[in-house]
């Protein structure tokens, strides 16, 4: 209201700015906007330490330092399941604002891979935060120094006899391996391991010949030379130009389209509600999201982590979520991933 009358002539009269004071207390009730009355549970449907905490951790870190929210922010893991236990419980918090999960693509792989019953829409979607990117890396001893020479090398090398290493089973990089050989015509043998960072430490000790780690889990031994990265999987190459080897950027790598391998994949990191919750409820985080992400720490977040700072909210997101659910029917559909 400030703005708004800040240029209000001084030709006016004391009684027609009271009444105009006055009208403009009057209408303050209606631009008083919903908020948290108690603390809200952050909910992680996924373990300490990996990439959802790290960002749900840093989200209440920000929300505490900028004062984003008068109520506290506490982060609780819920992983059982594949994640499932954790958005079970926001989807059973209907009409809950005090209540909000940080989601990765075990949105749309945990209910096709276990039969739980859950779906994204029995959730209210706030923000997508950002899309994490997947590079694919060799060993720097590797003699492919693209994406294509590496694809053919595999295709020489016969079905299932060069092996790619990632986190998990049935989830994002296996889709991604799947993927990629759906669009190559390639084959190899999927090796899973608990993380990224042993997935890193397999590659250099030439256990494993090739992953799709995300660019912070192999940053180290990129940055030692012991990996290359031959590609991101993205439509658009990185952003981030400050040199992190000797010579190379992360913009400095390729896409794996531009690398003749067709083949894109992010991995969602977004913010959802309860089922049932009002418009209001649903501005307020809307809102103080988008205040965390113009905050510098978010910011510096993003570059370290070299994330697809892509965000949206409303239709837009709804939209996005709805195509990528599809993406990951089918291809969890041709690995054989979907539970019967």
């Amino acid at each position: 209201m400030k703005t708004r009358f800040a240029n209000i002539r001084t030709q006016l009269t004391a009684a027609g700015a009271s009444v105009i004071a006055a009208a403009a207390l009057t209408a303050l009730p209606a631009h008083a906007a919903w908020e948290p009355t108690k603390p809200v549970e952050f909910v992680v449907p996924a373990g300490t330490g990996g990439g959802a905490d790290q960002m749900a951790r840093l989200i209440q870190g920000i929300v505490i330092k900028h004062k984003l929210m008068k109520e506290p922010l506490i982060v609780v893991n819920k992983s059982g399941g594949a994640g499932a236990e954790g958005f079970l419980e926001i989807k059973g918090a209907k009409g809950d604002p005090h209540k909000i999960v940080i989601t990765l693509s075990n949105l749309f792989t945990t209910p096709l891979a276990t039969g739980v019953p859950f779906n994204w829409r029995d959730m209210t979607p706030v923000s997508m935060m950002a899309l994490d990117q997947f590079v694919l890396w060799v060993n720097a001893e590797n003699p492919a120094k693209t994406a294509k020479e590496y694809l053919d090398a595999v295709k020489a090398a016969g079905p299932s006899k060069i092996k790619m290493g990632g986190t998990g089973s049935k989830q994002e990089d296996q889709i991604i391996t799947v993927g990629m050989e759906k669009a190559t015509a390639t084959k190899f043998i999927y090796v899973p391991f608990k993380g990224g960072g042993e997935v890193a430490v397999q590659l250099v000790g030439k256990h494993i010949d090739s992953s799709v780690n995300n660019p912070i889990e192999a940053v180290a031994q990129w940055r030692a030379g012991q990996l290359r990265a031959l590609c991101v999987f993205d439509d658009k190459r990185m952003t981030y130009k400050t040199k992190v080897t000797g010579t190379q950027s992360w913009a400095d790598i390729p896409t794996c389209k531009e690398a003749g391998v067709p083949t894109d994949y992010t991995m969602l990191r977004g913010i959802f509600m309860a089922p049932g919750v009002s418009k209001d409820q649903l501005e307020f985080y809307t809102s103080m999201l988008k205040k965390v992400r113009d905050t510098p720490e978010w910011k510096d977040y993003m570059e370290k982590g070299a994330f697809n700072q892509t965000s949206m909210s409303g239709d837009e997101f709804g939209k996005w979520l709805g195509s990528a659910e599809n993406m990951h029917r089918e291809l969890m559909k041709d690995a054989g991933f979907i539970a019967k």
